[in-house]
This record gives C-alpha cells, sequence and structure tokens, in this order.
C-alpha cells in the first residue's frame, strides 16, 4: 500500500469475467487512493487481508452465477471487517437476485447493491461507488477541520456544539481537553486560563479562537448575523428548517416568493439526525437524514430562500394588514404569511437524578456524533418509534450490546416493519418490552441504570448510557396565548378550528384553509401540528402545500380593497 492509500477495496468472486472487470474500474478510478484487491475465495481473501494488516473500505461481492452463496461470504467476510460498507454487485438482467439482495438491505446484513460495469468508465457505476465510499469515510471521521474544538469529552455544552456542528455538515475536530494532544494544543493557542469549551475557526485566514462560545458567538463568528432591513417586508417567513420547513422554503423561493427562513440551531431538526432513512422515496439503498436534509436546505438557498441562523420566533402580532415576527435577538421582521415549521423535541425523562447526567451518558436524540465513542460499552436507547430503531441500528456498529426499551408489549404498533426486522436480526441487538427506566448513579458520568419491569414491578441494575427518543413535545411555547393549540401544544389548524371547542378561535367568516392556524396568513406544517403523521416525507409534502395556500392568501390580499 502506497502512503497515499488509506485502505482496501476488496473484490471477492468466483467469476473471471466479473473479478477482471470490477478490479479494472475501481483500480482506474480509485487505485491511487485505495489498495484494490481482488479474490476468488474468502478464505485467501481473509488471510492476505490478515497478513497485509489492512483496513476495509468496501467488500463487493458477486452474487449469482457463479456466486450462488454469495451473500453468506460476503457476509462472513464483512463479520472481520465490520467497519467496512458491504456492497453486492450482480449482473444485469439477473433478477433473480433482487429478493434475497432486498432481504438482506431489510436485515442490514448488506449496505449497498450496485450493477457490474458494461463499459469502461461506467458513470452510473462510479457514482455508487463514490457515495459509499463517502458513506465510508463519513463513519470514519477525522480528514480536514474546518473547526477545532478543545474541551470535556461530557460536557453538555460541548456535546450540543459537536451536535450543532456535524449536523449543519461543518468538518469539525473534538479534542479532549484532558488528552495530551488536548493539552498541547491549548498550550499552542496560547491562552492564559482558557474556558472551556475552546473553538478556533481554521478556516479563517485569521484563525479566531472563542472561549466558551454561545451560539449566537458562533454565528457572529460564521458571519451569520447580517442584520434584518427592517423596512422590508417579505410573503413568507417560514420558521424552522426540519423536513417540513425546508420543503416549504423550497417551493416558496422557486416559485418566486421572498422568502425568509428562521432555525434557530440547525437544519434538518429531528430527521437530520437520523443515521440512515430507509422509507424515504427516490432512495432505495437508504439516506442519511442529514444528507437529505442538508441537500435540500442548498435546494432552497440556491433558489433564493434567505436563511437566518441561530434567531428563533418570540411572538406574532398583525399590524395594519402585516404580521410581524419578535425574535430572540431583539429584532422583528414583518410578512404577508408566516409557516411555522419549528417541529417537536424529544420528551425528557421524568427521572430527577439523571438530570444531572444530560450530556455525560443521558443523551436525547439520536447524538449521531457521539456513536463513534459508545465502542465498549452497554447502550440503551428508549423509545419506540423509527427514530429509535434507527439510532438502534446505528449504535450497534460501535457499541458492544444496544437494547431498545419499550413500555408497549410489542414495536409493531410504533415501529416500521423493515426497522423492526433489522434490529432483530443484530446480534448484539436486544428489545426489551414493558420496562422502565427509574433511576441511575454516577459521579462525573452515568454509571448504573436501573430499569423496572412494568408487569412484575423487579427492578433490575445495568451499566449502561441512555439515548432518549421518546415521544415529542411540540416548540410551540413562543406562541402561547397568539395561536390556538390542543392541551398537548400542538397547533390547531383548518376544521379543527371549527370544533366547538376552539370556535373562538377562528377570526373570519371564511372556515380557514387546510393548514392555517387561529391567526389567518399562519400557517403549520409538520410535526408542530395537532394530527400531523410523523413520517419526514409527509413534513415535507405539508411543507409544500402550506406553500400552494401561501399563494391563495396572498392573491386574496392583492384583491383586497386599498
Amino acid at each position: 500500500m502506497t502512503d497515499g492509500q488509506r485502505a482496501a477495496l476488496v473484490v471477492l468472486t468466483r467469476d473471471d469475467d466479473v473479478r477482471a472487470t470490477l478490479s479494472s474500474e475501481l483500480q482506474r478510478r480509485y487505485g491511487p487512493d485505495y489498495a484494490v484487491v481482488a479474490f476468488d475465495q474468502p478464505d485467501a481473501a481473509t488471510a492476505e487481508l490478515l497478513r497485509r494488516e489492512l483496513p476495509v473500505a468496501a467488500l463487493f461481492g458477486g452474487l449469482g452465477g457463479e456466486d450462488p452463496d454469495g451473500l453468506t461470504a460476503l457476509r462472513g467476510l464483512h463479520r472481520d471487517h465490520p467497519g467496512a460498507m458491504a456492497v453486492a454487485v450482480v449482473r444485469w438482467g439477473n433478477f433473480d437476485t433482487a429478493r434475497p439482495i432486498f432481504e438482506a438491505l431489510t436485515l442490514g446484513q448488506l449496505d449497498r447493491w450496485l450493477y457490474v460495469p458494461e463499459v469502461v468508465g461506467d458513470e452510473e457505476f462510479h457514482r455508487a461507488v463514490t457515495e459509499i465510499l463517502d458513506e465510508w469515510t463519513n463513519r470514519q471521521g477525522g480528514g480536514f477541520e474546518a473547526v477545532r474544538m478543545i474541551g470535556d469529552r461530557w460536557s453538555e455544552r460541548a456535546q450540543h456544539l459537536r451536535d450543532t456542528f456535524g449536523r449543519n455538515r461543518i468538518p469539525l475536530g473534538f479534542y479532549d481537553a484532558d488528552s495530551a494532544e488536548g493539552k498541547a494544543l491549548l498550550e499552542g493557542l496560547n491562552l492564559d486560563a482558557p474556558r472551556l469549551p475552546v473553538v478556533q475557526l481554521r478556516f479563517r485566514p485569521e484563525r479566531p479562537v472563542l472561549q466558551d462560545p454561545s451560539d449566537l458567538d458562533i454565528a457572529d463568528a460564521f458571519g451569520l448575523l447580517t442584520p434584518l432591513d427592517a423596512a422590508e417586508v417579505y410573503d413568507v417567513v417560514v420558521v424552522g428548517s426540519g423536513p417540513a420547513g425546508l420543503g416549504a422554503s423550497v417551493y416558496a423561493a422557486s416559485e418566486g416568493l421572498n422568502t425568509l427562513v428562521l432555525e434557530p440551531e440547525a437544519v434538518g431538526g429531528q430527521a437530520g439526525t437520523s443515521s440512515l432513512i430507509r422509507n424515504y422515496p427516490g432512495f432505495p439503498t437508504g439516506i442519511s437524514g442529514n444528507r437529505l436534509t442538508f441537500n435540500a436546505y442548498q435546494q432552497a438557498w440556491a433558489f433564493g430562500s434567505t436563511f437566518h441562523f441561530m434567531r428563533s420566533g418570540q411572538g406574532i402580532t398583525t399590524e395594519d394588514g402585516v404580521l410581524r415576527l419578535a425574535l430572540s435577538d431583539g429584532a422583528s421582521v414583518a410578512t404577508r404569511t408566516v409557516v411555522v415549521a419549528t417541529g417537536a423535541t424529544w420528551r425528557r425523562l421524568d427521572v430527577p437524578e439523571l438530570d444531572a447526567f444530560t450530556g455525560r451518558g443521558v443523551f436525547y436524540g439520536a447524538a449521531v456524533t457521539e456513536a463513534p465513542v459508545m465502542r465498549g460499552r452497554h447502550v440503551f436507547v428508549i423509545g419506540g418509534g423509527n427514530s429509535a430503531g434507527q439510532a438502534a441500528v446505528y449504535l450497534s456498529r460501535y457499541a458492544d450490546k444496544v437494547s431498545v426499551l419499550i413500555r408497549r408489549a410489542a414495536l409493531a404498533d410504533t415501529m416500521s416493519d423493515y426497522l423492526i426486522r433489522e434490529l432483530q436480526a443484530l446480534p448484539n441487538v436486544d428489545i426489551r418490552p414493558r420496562v422502565q427506566v427509574v433511576g441511575g448513579t454516577g459521579s462525573d458520568f452515568l454509571e448504573t441504570v436501573t430499569v423496572r419491569d412494568l408487569d412484575t414491578g423487579a427492578e433490575t441494575v445495568d451499566s449502561a448510557v441512555l439515548f432518549v427518543l421518546i415521544g415529542s413535545e411540540p416548540r410551540t411555547d413562543w406562541l402561547g396565548g397568539s395561536l390556538a393549540r390542543d392541551r398537548w401544544g400542538f397547533l390547531l389548524t383548518g376544521a379543527q378550528l371549527l370544533d366547538d371547542a376552539a370556535s373562538p378561535a377562528w377570526p373570519l367568516e371564511r372556515p380557514p384553509a387546510l393548514l392555517e392556524t387561529s391567526t389567518p396568513g399562519v400557517f403549520a406544517a409538520g410535526d408542530v401540528r395537532a394530527g400531523s403523521v410523523k413520517r419526514v416525507a409527509s413534513a415535507v409534502g405539508e411543507g409544500a402545500l402550506a406553500v400552494t395556500l401561501v399563494h391563495a392568501h396572498l392573491a386574496t390580499l392583492a384583491r383586497a380593497p386599498a
């Protein structure tokens, strides 16, 4: 392996033609960066890779024809190299391989599949390979550091910043302040009694250093606090940039509306933390929530949406027929319509002694950035929805054992079938029904967790880390008193406002539009709305639909007498 080669691309097939074709295409395109090695038997591959001590980026295993047991051979080799991407390769037209491939994907035994290239320089083949290698690289971490952070590994503030940078796809290098490397870096910055975490923006020529920065400090250093023009009246302000907000901003800007998007944290919302979404239309082998939502952000930005980060809404009022949003930084913005897409946040555990361990053994949400440091640990994932299932699958790549804890008797009512089957097939994952976390202890980090059996009352004490993905609480506190909500805090829209209990909430003779809230011209989309379907695709659809209703409302305003 040359100095520039990072890892191996392994081809495993008994078919001489397929092996030669794959090796040639991979060597021609990726040879300078990867060692391409080919084998006709798994035993030979195992022995040679062990001898050469090569890390493996991807395993390309033939299936069908001369490789009827190709998936078995590939799985066997994958067990020796669990960090590699497992890829089945088939000839075009060999449709008998479809069902076993799809079953293997569902059970998490396969990462991708692709066709044997039919021509030299097959760009569709290479596009797929590039995506495979990109996924492998993301799993490894390292590489370019646009931002460098030194802090306490288990500080809640450091964990929040790592998560925020990761979700916004900002290349980050994190160094524990107690490590030798972290101490050396701090010494090199010549700081007197540094306040952790320390953040250095290495992409700027002057490389500014921030000590214990707030979110606003970060936004200001990144140049994201461009003042808003108080005299400008937007066509639509979208509050939130999860799937619903991004769907609204893409369609609004693409259709010529002057669009402002406000986001207090990171692009993507809860969906942005999902390690792999397998049931979003158009991505047959899945896509990470971060990549899906960040692509939508770039799309909305390209169409002309203006994004303002680290700012949130504080209230909505109506002045002379124009809506005005008060913002968290003291400013305000005027607009003709609003789409509220602030989504929901994970409900906190009602276990007071665990509050002190937030970010230090108790994590809310998928916390994908924390997964690599779970090696050697037992992880509890609390929750029975798709997000919990996706988090458990991702964490199983790193943790020794993952236990999914649910209060129900089974997952069938709350989780997609493909995820349940994948969890059941993973050897280091178990599902524990009818249990509840009731306590925990520790010093600097969570050390023990107490779990109660809801049927027998018996309690067990385990050493585990908690990832909590239970229920959801809408982000609507800022709208209390201005928009009608149900008893859980979700926004009422459309016909819900005409219910007897909510009838005083709708002020006009015309009925409210489908997604319209109790203030005309203010619409709600996604998880923040009462009765919404908790799926990424439906949230995007609601965001797009909201823009259709925005157009109708703007047309009404245009026809109104002066």
